[in-house]
Parts: structure tokens; sequence; C-alpha cells
């Protein structure tokens, strides 16, 4: 797991930027990759790296990495796990990898087949490859998002300028960049909570490669111009009987689980006490004695008091399992300190508020010594285990299923799009489009993941709610899962968010996956029943392990005290939420956020005389940056 930047124009420019600011932008990074450092450059590309040793630890694995002719160069972050196949291929034709890393086979395998070899890895990636003979730029992420990739482009000195990395931090401290808000992704942040929604995110110009897509910047002309496709996860043929398929299902899981724990470092669990983390340690601890987990939670608000369910499940399911178990507890002021410092060093909102657990979790097990966690992302948006999205999904359906697109942007809103005018200043109503790009963004996204018609049955329009959901919220949550691990230096992996696995969910019936009202995962559940416990096994769905409802009351002052937010929101609702946030507490989150987000970005924000919207909207002078 690693840290990937780099620097291009055409090929008729050179870079204005020094070596060293080269590296300086890169270890921004330094987090992603505490035991080494690289950097390529030849005129006009400059390709940069920060390495968390994990697989083939040492020099051989050191990027960015060439091939011997030198035709290609990689930069790359993530982990193949279907490496020993693509090596075993390789060494058969000729061209064996000669490290045991899989930097140098991912490299070799594209050098041979070009960007179609894309289609062969099962993994989590974020890359770029160089080809200096054609003078082409490829960025790819792997097809369900697992890792980060961002990009921009614009001018600097006359000429196309391409910058992209792992964070958005290191893009925008580039001195051709000016950090703005994006009003239309702000907007939607307040309603989705997602600090990506497709490649749009908060900082104007600044993009992310959404999951699956492949980009190719031809650098030989006298513009940057790219090509795109997208990587597809694609459906397995399944067998139809219903006790193949579950016998199936703990083949595939069982085989990810497996392949997920090749490492040469430490490896855990993250163990929620949930049925998805306790379906990856049954597995895992059988495969590794010894097996470390982990679970974080609160132990209520007096000293002494009664363990939240999360720890309580967990113990037991360590228990069950034969762990080496251990805690990480979250109060109020910690929540509230990791909170503020967590969107200092990531440079943007968090997500959802576990996400604070889960950076406290990856503190201490780092403490400990892993480098490796394996976690339960992925089973609910595969196999259906959000009963209440799938039960108003299911009545929906039902109902004709009437512009399916606005039902899901309507069922998921922390801030509704409607309550928007009456709540926001109309300069940043307007600023934001009126959330036009937002509600055509879900129209085009849920036409394009669906492929039953209008007239399709009941099951197949449900299943298409769901793989929507795979396309929304699993981008989020593994988004969430990487930035809280990494803050720490943790890989964090996921055995169930696995094209492998993807592809043989897709193809399941609904009714393996969810059957109204409420009966969620049921092949998951009937294929590792005799492996858990059976509270764990017949557990329901538990969205945050913290009391953080409560806890979002000492961010009053946070919102009531930001100049940011008082361009954005009306003086009503400010002092409403500044003195009472936990009453609203679905707004005052995501406010919050952004107001630490701001005091991140923009601390003189008012200071020059003219506030920020005005800047965006006349072109002003850059805001000020904070890069601490």
């Amino acid at each position: 797991m690693c840290g990937i930047l780099g620097v291009a124009t055409t090929r008729r420019e050179r870079l204005s930027i020094s070596d060293r600011d080269v590296c300086r932008l890169r270890d921004l990074m330094a987090h992603r990759g505490p035991d080494g450092a690289g950097m390529w450059r030849s005129g006009n590309v400059a390709l940069a790296h920060r390495r968390l040793a994990v697989v083939g630890l040492g020099d051989p694995g050191r990027q960015p990495m060439a091939t011997p002719d030198g035709r290609y160069v990689l930069v790359y972050n993530g982990e193949l796990y279907n490496e020993p196949d693509l090596r075993s291929r390789l060494t058969r034709e000729g061209r064996p990898p000669t490290t045991p890393c899989d930097t140098e086979t991912l490299l070799l395998w594209l050098a041979t087949r070009g960007v179609d070899g894309l289609r062969d890895l099962r993994g989590m990636y974020a890359l770029a490859l160089l080809d200096t003979i054609e003078h082409r730029l490829t960025l790819a992420r792997d097809p369900l998002g697992i890792k980060p990739l961002y990009w921009w482009k614009g001018r600097d000195e006359g000429a196309d300028l391409l910058l992209f990395a792992s964070e958005p931090g290191p893009i925008l401290a580039h001195p051709a960049v000016a950090p703005r808000p994006d009003m239309a992704g702000v907007s939607a942040y307040l309603t989705t909570i997602r600090t990506t929604l497709g490649d749009r995110t908060l900082f104007e110009g600044v993009r992310a490669l959404p999951p699956g897509r492949v980009m190719t910047f031809g650098l030989a002309g006298a513009e940057l111009r790219s090509q795109t496709f997208d990587l597809a996860v694609g459906t397995a043929d399944v067998h139809p009987e219903h006790a193949a398929r579950v016998e199936e299902a703990r083949a595939q899981v069982y085989a990810s689980v497996a392949a997920h724990l090749r490492a040469d470092v430490p490896t855990c669990c993250l163990l929620s006490g949930g049925l998805d983390s306790a379906v990856v340690v049954s597995v895992a601890a059988g495969l590794r004695p010894g097996l470390r987990t982990y679970c974080a939670g609160a132990s209520g608000d007096i000293p002494g008091g009664a363990p939240s369910e999360d720890l309580r499940f967990a113990r037991g399911a360590a228990a069950a399992f034969g762990t080496r178990h251990a805690e990480a507890h979250v109060d109020e002021p910690l929540f509230l300190a990791r909170w503020r410092e967590m969107v200092a060093r990531l440079g943007t909102p968090l997500s959802t508020p576990n996400e604070v657990a889960i950076g406290e979790l990856a503190r201490r097990l780092r403490a400990e010594g892993n480098v490796v966690a394996l976690s339960g992302e992925g089973a609910d948006e595969l196999f259906g285990g959000y009963d209440q999205p799938l039960r108003l999904a299911a009545a929906h359906v039902a109902l004709g299923d009437a512009d399916p697109a606005a039902f899901q942007l309507a069922i998921g809103s922390w801030c509704p799009v409607e309550s928007k005018p009456g709540l926001l200043t109309d300069a940043a109503w307007a600023a934001a489009g009126g959330d036009g790009w937002l509600r055509s963004w879900y129209t085009d996204e849920f036409a394009r993941t669906a492929r039953s018609s209008g007239a399709a049955a009941p099951d197949a329009r449900l299943a298409d709610h769901l793989r929507f959901q795979r396309r929304v919220n699993l981008a989020g949550l593994l988004q969430r899962l990487d930035s809280a691990l990494m803050l720490e230096s943790v890989e964090g992996r996921t055995p169930f968010a696995d094209v492998a696995v993807a592809a043989f969910a897709e193809s399941l019936p609904m009714s393996d996956r969810f059957v109204p009202p409420d009966r969620t995962k049921l092949i998951l559940r009937e294929a590792f029943a005799g492996a858990l416990p059976p509270e764990i096994v017949s557990r329901p769905k538990a969205s945050f392990p913290l009391p953080f409802e409560r806890w979002v009351r000492g961010a009053g002052e946070w919102i009531g005290g930001s100049a940011w937010l008082r361009e954005l929101v009306r003086p009503e609702a400010i002092e409403l939420l500044a003195l009472r946030p936990e009453s609203c507490w679905r707004l005052a989150w995501p406010l919050a956020n952004l107001a630490l987000w701001a005091d991140r970005w923009w601390p003189d924000a008012q200071a020059r005389g003219q506030s920020l919207l005005e800047e965006i909207a006349c072109g002003g002078p850059s805001p000020t940056v904070s890069t601490q």
C-alpha cells in the first residue's frame, strides 16, 4: 500500500517544478508510505512514490519501477491477489519476474498486454503507467474503487498541466493550483456525506477517478488529450440449485480471505461483532493461528458503564474463534479531538462518524506492530445487508418504481434537497446550482447501473436498487476505510469487496440476498451458520457503533464560530445548530465537518474584506492555503 503522485505536461514542454518540490508534494503523503520514497523524472513527466512495504520487502519493491528496456514506468498503490497466477503465466511466456514484489509482476503484465491487461487483475489498485515511446500516460483504478486516485488538469506557464495523487492535498499544494471549494460538491456532501461522488470532489477542478475508470493521456501533441474506458464488475455462472449456491458462497469467501491474507508483515482483522467481520475472522483464524482481532466502541457515559453492543458481540466472537483480541475505547472528548485532528490531516471532511472509531482502531493496532488489517466492508452492498433501504426500495418497486434515482437520493439524504432553499443563503444555493448537478448525477448513474427494463419483474428492479447502492454506498465506505487506516500507515483489505466475490454475488437471485421486509444476507447467513455463534448469525445490522448523536453537541462551537458557514447557511439555522447541535444531528454532522474543513484550507477567509463565495464568483485572488 502506498501513495503515488505524478506531474506531466506535453512533450514539447518541460516541467516548471523542481525535483525538490516534486518530493515535497510526494512527502505530504508520508503516512501512506513510511518505509521508502522514490522519484523518476524525464523532461515533461515526473512520477513519485511513497512506500508501505507489505509484500516483497526491501529494495526490489522500490518505485517508480521501469521495465529493463526503460520503455514503461509504473507507480502503483495496491495489492494483486491473483499475482501468483500472473507470475506463473509470465514465467511460461519467458518473462519471469525477478523479485517477489507484485509491482514487478504488474509492470511486466501491462508491458506485454497493454492497458487491456488491466481486465485480468484481481486486486485493489490505483496506478499510473507511462509509455515513454508512445508518450502516453495511463491512470487506472480498480473496478470497486478500493484505492483512491485524484487528478487535476489546467494550465501552467502557458502549457497544459496534469497532476495526480492518492490524496487531494499534494495536488492542491502545487503552485499552479488555487484551492477553492466546489459548491456543487459541497452541497452534494450536505445531502450524501460523500466527499467524492462520481468524479466530483469538494475542490474546484480536482477530480476523483471513478471506480473502474481507465484514462489515457496523450503527451505527444500540443495539448493533453484523454481517452477513457471502464472496467466493469462482471457476473459469474451460478448453479440453479440453492444448496449448490450456498456451498459456492462459502468457497468464494474462503478463497478470497485466503488470498487477502498474503503478506510479509503482521496481519490482523477488524472484528465489529457483526456478521460480515465475523465471517472474515472465522476463515482467517483457521488459516492464521494466533490471529489478532480488534474492535472499537464506546463504554458508556460513566466510568464502568456497560460496553457497547459491538464490543460485547466482538468479545463473544473472539472467544469462539480463539483470537487474541483487543479493544479501542472511544469517549466523547476523544471523539471530538480525533474528529478535528483527522479533518486537519486528511484535508477533507469525514464521511460517517464511525470513521473516528476506525482511525482510533488503526492507531492501536499499528502501535502493536500490525501493518495489514482485513475488514468486512462490501458484504452489505453485494449480498443485501441494509434492511431499511431495501425494504423501502421493495415497496417503491411494488408501487411502480417511478423515478428510482430520485427515490434513492431521498432515502439516503442527511440534508434533503428540498430543505436547502430554506437552509442555505441565496448566494450559496445559487453557487451550488440548485443541486441540479446532484440530481442529474443520480439519474444518470441509476440508468447506467440498471440492467432491467421498466416492465421487468420486481426482483430484477430491486436488484437494480441494490446494484446502485453498491456503486454509491460501497465507494464511500471503501474511501472511508482507506483514509482512516492510511493516516496511521495501515493497509486495509476487504475480502468481500473483491471482483470475483462481487461477480458471484451479482449473479445470485434476490431471494438469496434479501427477502422483504427484513431478511438480509440470506446466503451468507446460511453458508456460515455452522462456523459462527448463533447470536451473530441472527444479529441485525448496526450502522453506527458510537453515540455520536449526543457527542455532536461538542461541535456547536465550531458551527457558530465558522465565518465560512455563515456565508453558506442562514443565520437562524446557525444559531440553532450552535446552541443545540444534537437536536438536528443529521445536519450538524456535515456542517461541523465543513467548518473544520474551511478552517484547514481558508483560515483567513474573512480577513481580506471579500467573502470566499464572492471570490469564486468573481475569479478573485487565490485563497490563503494552510499546508499543515
